[in-house]
């Protein structure tokens, strides 16, 4: 699994994106939100999934997470495939994509190219259950924009670690010894833990 790249755009359009990442070219399909803000950057970084099919390796990339997590939400619609779920990510933000389906907004999802009325009530029907327990256990708000934080928290979840508590732990780490570098910040949360 490639879960993300990080290099220079070599090429990007608002479907496709080149990346060299020391020396390797990579093409890597993306929405509209993503390529919003890409196109201004030489570089950057792009998290992605890589889905496998018997004629081809299709490398999907996302600005930020929260868009990647959508994106594999929605494949687990069945009816619903990498192609239709890269198009419902550029008519509508993830946010936005979310809401419809959280307060069971048939139109808006029918409002995406190639979405009917069933495939939307499909979408709701068997996500709407997961998206509410998702973003519940996602709820790490404070951390969003501190990618010091955000890495911690990951590796600590990533060890098996509740998320509140691990979420717990960094901030009083943080608060015990504000400007802890991310090593240090884990074992000192691993140690209140």
């Amino acid at each position: 699994m490639i879960a993300f790249l990080r290099g220079n755009f070599a090429l990007k359009t608002p479907a496709v994106v080149h990346m060299d990442v020391n020396g390797v070219g990579y093409e890597v399909q993306i929405s509209l939100h993503t390529y919003s803000h890409i196109q201004h950057l030489e570089s950057g970084m792009l998290h992605t999934v890589l889905i496998v099919r018997e004629d081809a390796h299709l490398l999907f990339g996302f600005f930020d997470v929260v868009e990647k997590e959508m994106f594999q939400l929605l494949l687990a619609v069945s009816g619903i495939g990498a192609s239709t779920a890269r198009v419902m990510l550029s008519y509508m933000k993830p946010e936005e994509v979310a809401r419809a389906i959280q307060s069971g907004d048939v139109k808006a999802l029918e409002s995406v190219k190639g979405i009917g009325r069933k495939t939307a009530e499909r979408v709701i029907l068997e996500l709407r259950d997961k998206l509410s327990k998702h973003t519940s256990e996602a709820n790490i708000s404070p951390m969003k924009n501190n990618t010091l934080q955000q890495d911690a928290f990951n590796a600590l979840t990533a060890l098996g670690i509740n998320r509140t508590a691990a979420e717990q732990a960094i901030k009083k780490a943080l608060q015990a010894e504000p400007g802890l570098q991310v090593e240090e910040l884990i074992k000192k949360a691993l140690r209140i833990l």
